[in-house]
């Protein structure tokens, strides 16, 4: 298990943080083998601290078991921003073996119950973990922004396919039902992939479909940020460029 990395300080303790809350796509050293996630690139585009707290192999189930948004809520102040990405390992069965990481189905309020490692387990779904986040989060003052996952290689078949999975639209539900921000990091890095072509997308990607490489991660972060900027998302304030690739969708 990799430590929580923090990218950049600023001088001063009071200065604002940009926290990440993610999987292994955002993760420092992403999926491993030369891989990185999109969460190491952040730094360059703000004077802001970032403290990176993505974890490989994480859902928002797994993230909220293990205590990892309360370790950021202990952390953060009024004025910061947490940044939270998921859906890779969100899906799946609980049944007949429960993973750890499967959400229960359903868009709101539905509950399902499991044991997992032994010890009984009432499971949310997806965009109601993300809620309950981000109601932590605003509540102590920071300002959230709900971010739909990264896209696995839509060049993978020798032609452009993007086919969202149905987590998109359930972290926008999610922020939503919070009343906090919403981007689809998705559909940006898609956008942006397809006008690269397959020969630079597919190297972006060495070892399977969904870990990028660290020149990947980059242009997936730039994506980031060209859906914060055109999205008119208060984000912007904390940036010190808002020229990055790509166009507005």
């Amino acid at each position: 298990m990799k430590a929580a990395t923090v990218l950049s300080f600023a001088s001063s303790a009071l200065a604002s943080t940009i926290y990440l809350a993610g999987d292994s796509t955002m993760a420092n050293g992403g999926g491993g083998s030369g891989t990185n996630g999109w969460g190491q690139y952040v730094s360059p585009y703000t004077t802001w601290s970032i403290s990176n707290q993505a974890i490989a192999g994480r859902s928002a189930r797994s993230f909220t078991r293990d205590g990892r948004f309360t370790t950021i809520a202990d952390e953060v102040k009024s004025g910061d921003w947490v940044v939270i990405e998921f859906g890779h390992n969100d899906g799946g069965s609980l049944t007949p073996t429960d993973n750890g990481r499967t959400d229960c189905s359903g868009t709101g309020s539905e509950i399902c119950y499991s044991v997992y490692d032994g010890v009984n387990e009432t499971i949310l779904t997806f965009p109601a973990y993300l809620e309950n986040a981000a109601n932590t989060f605003t509540a102590l003052g920071a300002k959230v922004l709900i971010s739909s996952q990264t896209p696995d290689n839509p060049w993978e078949t020798g032609s452009f396919v993007y086919e969202p999975s149905r987590f998109v639209g359930y972290a926008q539900i999610a922020a939503e039902a919070a009343g906090v921000a919403y981007v689809d990091h998705g559909a940006y890095v898609a956008s942006i992939f397809e006008s690269l072509g397959s020969d630079v997308v597919n190297s972006y990607y060495p070892i399977d479909h969904t870990h990028t490489s660290t020149a990947g991660a980059l242009v997936v972060a730039q994506a980031f940020f060209k859906a914060v900027v055109c999205g008119g998302i208060a984000l912007e304030s904390a940036l010190n460029t808002t020229s990055f690739p790509g166009e507005c969708l």
